[in-house]
């Protein structure tokens, strides 16, 4: 086959030019980016090669740098797997990767930022264009008798061609632009290499123009050296190559399980910011598995919840097959220990973040803490200890996500035996709630929760030392018995008729009108059933297209509030239904739902308006 041009795919040369410049300041990362691919490379075979040895033969696995002046060139050379030609087109010419157009969409233009974001989505090969203006690839895959040559200068296009390569792996070639060739002096090769890629558990070795090859790395997988040994800048470095984050880690715990029924090494990271495809479903979760130091499988979902995804790190154990697949890795006895130490341990690094570093901690519930919540949810087992780790919002809190249950509880009043707390669309709704005026009236702190998911947390954290959470959005004899007033008796005496009229105006609307002792300053408010969905959850299931079972909301008033007082007096039936309607409207908007009849709201508003109420005595919220 002669010589054929292709070009890049669209988001591959837009990913090009705005990862060269956004990197220009960090331009060593390239090196560590292309010694952790030949690392890759390496560990695949050695898979492969479980299943197959003669792929391996008796070569030991290793990676070379090779710098020359005289050319202008550096090498990364590997005797890894190896790529075929449909290989590397998939590989060095399209970003074969789920969420890529989601990534492009969340650059922002400001290179700070951007040069982090990149980070996080892995710059791989491409970063060897932020030096070298040509790049030429030898590969050839084990077991296969072509090599394939792929060259670009990394604009437009690559070619491709046949090619001769005596051994299996690749070879990189980075012909370096003029001011990039101090990269090519020993001495900063083995400081980037001592600082990026030390831990990596194969030999990386420079060779020089005689031909001698000088080891530049310990040749020792990171995790399986002691602790006492590590220093904090050693476990931020391995965590910057395992998880392609620019960013430091908040905490990690390092482990080492022997004896008994397992044996396994743990490394966990909790991150200190959120992926820009956290939500991505498509997006592969978990940690990566080693069995006795082979590489098996990069993201095994199966060692952590859902939950947890957040967690960065591996397992290494040798109580699980060479050949263990997905398949076998569900409903394993062995990997079910694993995953129940693995979460033990993660909720360990939380909980002493959060004792001994709260500003941490509130930076990690700021990223994460929506994640966390679905614990509350999915792990009955560990509900207790998710619970303490969560911060809510609250009636007592300005503007900070920081109070937790247990400070909740704490200071609760003497005769508050509940924890009460508010679901509304967003926090400003929350907090201009005309459900909480009876509680700030008598000094109940209530949470204001604003998260879809808090619903569903709702649902399933019933209680909480012994405290069960109420809604104060729902029509409970309890709830009323708390901020009961003394004026109630009298008011009902005064508005039952109102009472039965406005159920009639409303039918087939609200469940029932009845005088509200929450109410303070507004002059309505909608509330759920005692036993029926929240208001909210309904909406959020009807959005999603699920079936709601029907219920109506209970309508509540304020008797002092002057428009209740003049929809009392109003004897015209015309106008009472005007001002019936213009009630109701106003607590669908105070919670913030839609009025199913706009128009038709602000034409009984202006009526009422011109029949002759002076403004300034129609209080409207």
């Amino acid at each position: 086959m002669t010589t054929e041009t292709r070009e890049f795919q669209a988001e591959t040369r837009q990913l090009l030019q705005l990862m060269i410049h956004s990197l220009y300041s960090n331009k060593e990362i390239f090196l560590r980016e292309l010694v952790s691919n030949a690392s890759d490379a390496c560990d695949k075979l050695r898979f492969l090669a479980i299943a197959d040895p003669a792929l391996l033969g008796g070569d030991e696995l290793a990676v070379e740098l090779v710098p020359d002046e005289a050319a202008g060139t550096l090498t990364i050379r590997d005797n890894g797997i190896g790529m075929t030609r449909e290989e590397v087109i998939e590989n060095l010419g399209t970003i074969a990767r789920s969420g890529t157009r989601k990534f492009l969409e969340s650059l922002s233009g400001d290179q700070k930022k951007d040069s982090q974001l990149i980070g996080q989505f892995g710059v791989g090969f491409y970063s060897s264009f932020i030096v070298a203006d040509k790049v030429t690839v030898l590969t050839r895959r084990a077991g296969a008798g072509e090599a394939v040559r792929w060259e670009s200068n990394g604009e437009g296009e690559f070619t491709l061609e046949p090619s001769f390569k005596q051994d299996r792996g690749t070879e990189v070639i980075l012909h370096l632009r003029e001011e990039e060739r101090d990269f090519l002096q020993p001495w900063r090769l083995q400081a980037i290499v001592r600082k990026y890629s030390d831990h990596i558990g194969l030999p990386i070795r420079l060779r020089n123009e005689k031909g001698e090859a000088e080891a530049l790395n310990q040749a020792r997988a990171f995790w399986t050296r002691p602790k006492s040994e590590l220093k904090d800048e050693d476990y931020q470095h391995f965590y910057e190559h395992l998880s392609h984050d620019h960013q430091p880690a908040l905490a990690w715990a390092h482990n080492r399980v022997e004896g008994g029924s397992l044996e396994y090494t743990s490394l966990l990271y909790i991150p200190s910011h959120a992926p820009f495809d956290l939500w991505d479903r498509e997006q592969g979760r978990g940690v990566q598995l080693y069995v006795k130091r082979v590489f098996i499988m990069d993201k095994a979902a199966e060692l952590l919840p859902p939950w947890l995804r957040f967690v960065r790190g591996l397992v290494d154990t040798a109580d699980l097959p060479l050949n263990v697949s997905r398949e076998l890795l569900q409903g394993n006895r062995t990997v079910d220990k694993i995953r129940a130490a693995l979460v033990k341990r993660a909720l360990d690094m939380l909980e002493d973040l959060a004792e001994k570093r709260p500003e941490d901690y509130a930076k990690f519930w700021q990223a994460f803490g929506v994640v966390l919540k679905e614990g509350l949810v999915d792990d009955h087992a560990n509900q207790e200890r998710i619970a303490r780790l969560c911060r809510f919002h609250s009636t007592l809190e300005a503007s900070e996500q920081k109070v937790s249950l247990a400070d909740y509880v704490a200071r609760m009043p003497e005769g508050q035996d509940k924890i009460y707390y508010l679901s509304a669309e967003s926090l400003a709704a929350a907090r201009g709630s005309p459900h909480l005026e009876g509680f700030r009236k008598r000094g109940f702190e209530v949470l204001l929760l604003s998260d879809r998911i808090d619903e569903w947390v709702v649902a399933h954290l019933t209680q909480f030392q012994e405290r069960k959470l109420e809604s104060v959005a729902r029509a409970s004899k309890d709830i009323e018995s708390k901020i009961e007033t003394a004026d109630k008796a009298r008011h009902e005496n005064e508005y039952a008729g109102t009472l039965k009229r406005l159920g009639e105006a409303l039918q087939g609307r609200i469940e029932a009108a009845r005088l509200s002792v929450r109410l303070t300053e507004s002059p309505v408010c909608l509330v759920a059933g005692e036993q029926a969905l929240s208001r909210r959850l309904e909406e959020i299931l009807r959005k999603a297209g699920e079936a709601v079972p029907g219920s109506l909301p209970v309508l509540e008033l304020n008797p002092e509030h002057a428009l209740v007082q003049r929809l009392r007096d109003t004897a015209d039936d015309a106008a009472f239904a005007d001002l019936a309607e213009l009630l109701l409207g106003q607590a669908v908007l105070a919670e913030g739902g839609q009025l199913p009849d706009p128009a038709g709201f602000v034409q009984r508003l202006n009526r009422l308006l011109l029949e002759g109420a002076a403004p300034s005595r129609i209080v409207l919220g």
